[in-house]
């Protein structure tokens, strides 16, 4: 069976006439919040609306505490059927509002709207930064994974028009635009994650981006459970021996032209995670279907990459295998050879991911790229160490780590950079192979695991390739309530971070 389809997030496009005259089924409003209470943070709304809505919030003790909202009827000046006021917090004027907020905002506010199929979205942008960000966090806060509800399909938003103050340059559209491919490649990934590992087997994902990539230029090369026996990629084959579903390697590449670099990108693509024999405790199994996270975060930024036309070339590597006990299933204490050569002693069978990452980064090292990043649901210890929102970033060179920090930033992804303690190192040595999979000690799990996987990052010009390595296992699914733009299960987690790291590679 192949991979449920995405559910689109709503389409998006610059609103360029005075807001009186903009038909919608309903309006956004961004709302500051200063020592009078409530005022409208847009300065071009009709002066009757402005008046209206600010009376409205005072009446209902709408302070506008960012990201909070407050859905009212329609009002005189606006076309509209419906608006929803949306804090950005405190603040003199709009000016003191940044991106992130106004992301945040814009995700919150589509959330929070009814029986709406058109979205005007009035905010104070000043820039084409702020457009791209409202632009971001609206259609994300509009999308939904509606793929096995049945039933009556109830009134989804299907356009947002972006109000950016009358401005019709190409810049501004170009940031509606980047915001949208943005969107829809965190969309794509969340798909990805919600659907139900009955469908989502490694061989429907890779079946996934060779769809994807017919339309573009990225070449997709697939190594079956066959070819990666022959090529000795050790690794994913133990971990995906146990499953009646075989594993699978994708190597998606996009080489443009005159590309200013190239970064290659290595994602965990574990798409179900029993813990094999080393099995898991049953209330932790439901999310494990999350634990491909990482490869459908790159399978979605080699994707956006393309569809941006970004002046980088971009290597995306998804190890695929479903981890499963079984008769056939791999056993702690038996000795794996690695794509490359290493033997290592599998301690745990549910430290799988490491195992699959490490034969991506080999693959990787291969291509000479100027930079290695992968991205993982690697350790429950992330989620002890940073939570359930924060990624943590290690790696061998300090300018990439603080590089995919940077992204993050723009991106407006929570990520903290974390050490990898050269003292750890000896938790991992194992007396019957070159490594072992898991630590001696349970102390510092996931600086272990990062340390683990350092083992297999490549050289180049005698040198270590330049290697960062992030671990979202929390902020990849989220398993409470939906806040700002981000919904109830897969997050999309590092797409965003992704591409922002490769658009400022191309400039």
């Amino acid at each position: 069976m192949t991979a449920a389809q995405p559910a689109p997030v709503p389409r998006a496009a610059l609103s360029s006439a005075k807001l009186s005259g903009v038909r919608a089924d309903a309006a956004v409003v961004g709302m500051v919040s200063g020592p009078d209470g409530a005022a409208v943070a847009v300065g071009d709304l009709p002066s009757d609306s402005v008046q209206a809505l600010e009376a409205a919030a005072e009446a209902l003790d709408f302070t506008g505490k960012a990201s909070t909202t407050l859905r009212l009827p329609g009002v005189e000046g606006l076309e509209v059927e419906q608006v929803v006021l949306v804090g950005l917090g405190e603040g003199d004027d709009a000016g003191s509002v940044d991106s992130d907020t106004l992301r945040r905002a814009a995700g919150s506010a589509l959330r929070a709207v009814t029986k709406a199929a058109t979205v005007l979205l009035v905010l104070p942008v000043r820039d084409e930064e702020q457009v791209r960000a409202a632009t971001e966090g609206a259609l994300l806060g509009g999308y939904r994974f509606r793929t096995y509800k049945t039933g009556e399909t109830p009134t989804l938003v299907e356009q947002v028009l972006v109000h950016a103050g009358g401005r019709r340059d190409k810049a501004t559209k170009t940031a509606v635009e980047t915001g949208t491919v943005a969107a829809e490649a965190v969309a794509l990934c969340r798909d990805l994650v919600n659907t139900s590992p009955l469908q989502l087997t490694p061989e429907a994902v890779a079946e996934r981006a060779l769809e994807l990539a017919r339309s573009l230029p990225v070449k997709v090369t697939v190594l079956d459970e066959k070819q990666l026996a022959r090529k000795g990629y050790g690794g994913i084959l133990a971990v995906g021996q146990g499953s009646t579903r075989p594993p699978r390697l994708v190597t998606l590449s996009y080489s443009p032209a005159r590309a200013k670099g190239h970064v290659a990108l290595v994602g965990k693509g574990i798409t179900f995670d029993s813990g094999g024999l080393s099995l898991k405790p049953p209330a932790g199994m439901p999310g494990m279907k999350a634990d491909m996270s990482g490869a459908a975060a790159v399978l979605a930024t080699v994707v956006a990459a393309a569809r941006l036309g970004l002046p980088v070339a971009v290597t995306g590597y998804l190890a695929l295998a479903e981890n499963m006990p079984s008769g056939s299933a791999q056993r702690p204490s038996d000795v794996i050879t690695m794509y490359g050569g290493t033997t290592v002693e599998v301690l745990n069978t549910d430290a799988e991911g490491r195992l699959v990452l490490a034969d991506g980064l080999v693959t990787a090292a291969e291509v000479s790229p100027d930079a290695v990043i992968d991205v993982a649901t690697l350790t429950g210890a992330q989620v002890v160490a940073l939570g359930s929102r924060v990624s943590g970033v290690m790696g061998n060179d300090d300018a990439l780590r603080s590089e995919v920090l940077d992204a993050a930033g723009a991106a407006g992804e929570q990520m903290w950079p974390m050490p990898l303690p050269a003292h750890l190192r000896r938790g991992l040595d194992s007396v019957v192979a070159d490594i072992a999979n898991v630590s001696s000690s349970r102390d510092g799990g996931m600086l272990t695991a990062g340390l683990f996987l350092q083992e297999f990052v490549g050289s180049r010009g005698g040198a270590p390739l330049p290697w960062a390595h992030i671990d979202i296992a929390g902020p990849a699914f989220n398993e409470g309530g939906a806040f700002d733009h981000v919904h109830k299960g897969g997050t999309g987690a590092a797409v965003t971070t992704l591409l922002r790291l490769l658009e400022a590679r191309g400039r």
